[in-house]
């Protein structure tokens, strides 16, 4: 099961059937993840409506293909690029060009390595591990382009064979990815050249999206024989959604020597939920599967069967793509219907200056894209805050002091919802001194990379603590992929830990305990301050 890409005088085998959420304080202003959809960087959302194209096999074709591709109104363009293990490796400077021409076209550009498909079964195949190395090699050309480039860590980055290792070596990618200093939300491709038929990305998808430090990674799946009905299709796309985590289908045909995809129903399912979507492929495809060029000869005046299918048909690019709000658009002008009313928000983890509100989430016939959170005085609002999720930490407020808040919903087309009901919140007095408080932090189990946690918080006051946040610093780098118990962000080397709701009160004399999974690399200590909403507790 492979596409094949014909080179001067040679034929280049590539092998094909090649797939909560808070957005990060930390990330740098592009594309972000929140509330499993894709959000550009003015916070709208984003569905990729797109093409892939065969870069690293068709340099020579790619100014005239990124333009041809536009012209189809495509609004994203998925780019082969070689880290140089199978091919001619493209260079920092041959991937700033490609990213420069997306952006004269105002394509969204989704970066692959083509390297590592079908690894552990195609013999020339390299590993995820592999495929860091060369985007780490060539950082200079992505830094900075956040807002226009998408970082496709490898294409179909198993075969059939031990593809169970894909779980640990994408969260492995990813970990390496961020601790360089990759800022870009991350395209993760399924096992089993892509097409995911034994469900491993599927069910580990909420284990990998949370080994990401910035919660900025999207899903891919590829659509070939395997998705030849339409329940397939719709069970396997509603997984993610009902999830709240964000899929994209990186590839489909119309037709596979594998099987016949129900290429119809992928139209149909992606634009009901408001999925991305990249055909394979404008052309140069060879050695029997031609027949997913979407035009021949590279000549864009010469539809295919497929590509009309694609471009023209109904829930094609044409009639669905909207050009990313960064470059301008993303608007649907038809689109005048706001999101419901979001829940009355509650508040937890409240200290002197920060409170964590939540909500219960709005709904659109489109897709919420963002919330507002305003404080309210009486008839004024100021803002005090936004989020692609619905929870979020207002900060910034004064100690001592009571605050009154709500929330708006948004969609990408600018309709804003009815205001929520609002909440009371008063923060905790000044000071930062010692508080009436013992963490006792353990290492209950350790393992190569790895490590499970457990820490207890034990209230030796004579007052009852009603919501929490509990932080501390790693000095080694360590991060949280899972916890129970309380939920955890993480921003560089420093770890929040907020309760969940039955660990949420501490009574006097009284203790929570909550557990967590982790990695290290080189040394695991343990911490040794920790501060219990904004106040420095003793370690037991």
């Amino acid at each position: 099961m492979r596409k094949r890409f014909a080179l001067v005088g040679a034929a280049i085998a590539a092998l094909v059937l090649s797939l909560l959420t808070a957005m990060p304080a930390q990330a740098a202003a592009g594309f972000t993840v929140g509330n499993g959809r894709l959000l550009d960087a003015n916070g709208n959302d984003f569905v990729m409506r797109g093409i892939n194209h065969a870069h690293t096999w068709y340099a020579d074709r790619t100014t005239q293909a990124l333009k041809d591709i536009k012209a189809t109104g495509a609004n994203t363009v998925r780019v082969v690029l070689s880290s140089g293990d199978q091919w001619t490796k493209n260079t920092a400077a041959d991937v700033s060009n490609v990213i420069s021409q997306c952006r004269t076209n105002k394509l969204i550009c989704v970066l692959e390595v083509h390297d590592t498909t079908g690894y552990q079964e195609q013999s020339a195949a390299v590993s995820l591990d592999r495929a860091v190395d060369y985007w780490v090699s060539i950082q200079s050309a992505l830094a900075g382009q956040e807002k226009y480039v998408i970082l496709n860590i490898g294409n179909e980055p198993w075969g059939n064979t031990g593809y169970t290792g894909w779980t640990a070596a994408t969260k492995g990618a990813i970990t390496r990815l961020r601790s360089a200093g990759f800022q870009h939300t991350i395209m993760v491709d399924a096992p089993n050249w892509g097409q995911d038929w034994a469900f491993t990305m599927r069910d580990n998808a909420a284990s990998v999206f949370a080994a990401d430090p910035q919660k900025n990674t999207v899903f891919s799946i590829h659509m070939y024989g395997v998705f030849d009905t339409a329940a397939e299709i719709n069970d396997y796309l509603n997984k993610f959604v009902a999830a709240k985590l964000p899929i994209v289908v990186g590839e489909f045909g119309n037709n596979h020597s594998d099987g016949d995809p129900d290429e119809d129903t992928i139209f149909a399912t992606t634009q009901s939920l408001k999925l991305g979507y990249m055909a394979w492929s404008w052309s140069g495809n060879g050695g029997g599967v031609e027949y997913l060029d979407l035009v021949t000869g590279f000549n864009a005046a010469q539809l295919t069967t497929w590509g009309q299918r694609a471009i023209n048909g109904a829930n094609g690019i044409k009639a669905t793509s909207r050009e990313a709000s960064v470059y301008g658009g993303g608007t649907d002008p038809t689109d005048t219907t706001a999101p419901s009313t979001p829940g009355t928000p509650t508040a937890s983890g409240v200290t002197s200056s920060s409170a964590t509100l939540s909500w219960t989430a709005s709904t659109d016939n489109v897709g919420v894209s963002g919330y507002d959170v305003v404080r309210v005085s009486g008839t004024a609002e100021t803002a005090a805050g936004s989020s692609g999720t619905n929870s979020t930490t207002v900060t910034g407020l004064s100690a001592n002091t009571a605050y009154t808040f709500a929330v708006y919903a948004r969609d990408a087309a600018g309709n804003r919802s009815t205001r929520s009901g609002t909440v009371n919140v008063t923060t905790l007095a000044g000071g930062g001194g010692p508080a009436a408080c013992a963490v006792t932090y353990k290492v209950t189990g350790q393992w190569q990379g790895g490590f499970q946690g457990d820490v207890k918080i034990a209230n030796t006051g004579t007052a009852a603590v009603n919501g929490w946040t509990l932080r501390w610093t790693w000095a080694n780098g360590q991060t949280v992929s899972q916890s129970w118990g309380a939920t955890t962000t993480q921003s560089g080397t420093t770890l929040s830990a907020t309760n969940v709701s039955y660990t949420g009160n501490i009574p006097a004399n009284g203790s929570v305990s909550f557990g967590f999974i982790g990695s290290w690399n080189g040394s695991n200590s343990v911490p040794t301050a920790f501060t219990l909403n904004g106040a420095t507790c003793s370690a037991a």
